[in-house]
């Protein structure tokens, strides 16, 4: 922990996650309830595709998801990737740690606002989230609902520039 008992938060790269630890946290009916796009049956071979296509986003973009440590342990995974030429930034917690989704994504959006090659950020999130004031009180932008993957989501923008 950092001093004043607030957990330290760390990025790795997701090969450093335990295929188990993945496996558990993509099969939790809570984590689902969020996700719509989200397919049962997660295995060590799904993790293996998963962790490879994620792994392809950074030798592509130089840049892609990463395993979310809390304190040492997993906490999720996350991170940007390239979306029709958008940076879209992407969030999915273990829900022992879900209430440290904005603290994520600050720490997330500062690496953002460090990199040139990131003008802005886009956000979707399901319709089944209530909450949206912290992507407002960073700064993003509702720009509307939109459908992808045969899902609707409400999309933000975040200006990083």
């Amino acid at each position: 922990m950092v001093s004043g008992g607030i957990p330290e938060i760390d990025f790795v790269r997701l090969p450093e996650v335990s295929a188990d630890e993945i496996i558990a946290h993509m099969s939790d009916p809570r984590v689902a309830r969020h996700m719509p796009l989200l397919n049962s049956g997660w295995d060590r071979s799904r993790v293996t595709e998963f962790v490879l296509a994620k792994e392809e986003c950074w030798r592509r973009d130089g840049l892609g998801h990463w395993g979310i440590l809390c304190d040492g342990t997993y906490a999720g995974w996350g991170g940007f990737q390239k979306e029709d030429g958008e940076w879209d930034f992407g969030l999915v917690l273990e829900p022992n740690h879900f209430g440290l989704g904005m603290r994520v994504t600050r720490k997330a959006v500062a690496f953002a606002k460090a990199d040139q090659r990131i003008p802005y950020v886009t956000f979707l999130l399901a319709l089944s989230r209530r909450h949206s004031r912290g992507l407002e009180r960073l700064g993003a932008q509702l720009v509307g609902e939109i459908e992808y993957g045969g899902a609707s989501f409400l999309k933000y923008r975040l200006e990083t520039q």
